[in-house]
């Protein structure tokens, strides 16, 4: 005789997370890292290689990601695993919080430099630029804010350019 049972056939497998209509607590914290990164969420896709839509998904704080993901996004955010993972009613790590927010400073000053009309502002700037590289050296790598919108690759150019225009947006201008 055997001495695991087995439940029968009839009986509903337990909810993954607690009793039906329950709310599920959340998982991780990826979308917060994300934008306190300031990481677009398109940014994310382009470097994951998904769809936008896909990372919303994923990014849902109670979506039951496979290890593999949870890796992928902690190569893309630069933090360790344990902060993206929810640990009770606990915060970011003060580390992750201050990257984040060197992070947003340079981006910011990059694109100070970048908009610089004037050389003294682009000297500023750049000082600007090298001690916070100096004080974190893998902001070296950080890109700065688009001046205009997000850039677009050629292959979304390709998918606009798909879509026909209504032709109401023309109004009489095709009747003559």
């Amino acid at each position: 005789m055997s001495t695991i049972e087995s439940q029968p056939s009839n009986v509903p497998p337990d909810p993954p997370h607690g009793l039906p209509g329950t709310p599920i607590p959340p998982l991780h914290r990826i979308r917060t890292v994300r934008q306190q990164q300031g990481i677009s969420l398109r940014c994310a896709a382009r470097r994951l290689h998904l769809s936008v839509e896909q990372v919303v998904k994923l990014e849902d704080d109670a979506a039951d990601l496979p290890l593999t993901m949870l890796y992928r996004f902690q190569q893309l955010l630069d933090v360790p695993v344990a902060d993206l993972l929810v640990d009770g009613e606990s915060t970011l790590s003060a580390p992750i919080l201050k990257r984040a927010r060197m992070v947003r400073i340079m981006k910011t000053a990059g694109a100070i430099h970048e908009s610089a009309k004037t050389a003294p502002v682009k000297r500023l700037a750049r000082m600007l630029i090298d001690q916070l590289v100096e004080i974190m050296p893998e902001l070296k790598e950080v890109s700065p804010w688009h001046a205009v919108g997000q850039r677009r690759t050629m292959n979304e150019m390709g998918r606009i350019a798909e879509q026909p225009f209504p032709e109401s947006i023309f109004g009489d201008a095709l009747m003559h």
